[in-house]
């Protein structure tokens, strides 16, 4: 499983929300929060930073370098 798909898993089941509930409070459709806990690797990353955002995060662009470092 991917680091995203475990985040947000881990996260949803924290906070003791369904796929469903978690969805819906995301304003996301549920086969979005199901695709990113299978960790299928084509998404849409505006729908992912909508799911992040219930946790504080975002997608962005990341320097491979300075993490290389």
């Amino acid at each position: 499983m991917t680091q995203l798909a475990e985040f947000v898993k881990k996260r949803r089941k924290a906070v003791n929300l369904t796929e469903e509930e978690f969805a819906e409070r995301a304003g996301v459709a549920l086969t979005v929060v199901r695709k990113i806990e299978q960790g299928k690797t084509n998404l849409n990353l505006d729908k992912v930073n909508l799911v992040l955002r219930m946790f504080g995060h975002e997608i962005g662009p990341v320097n491979s370098k300075a993490l290389n470092q």
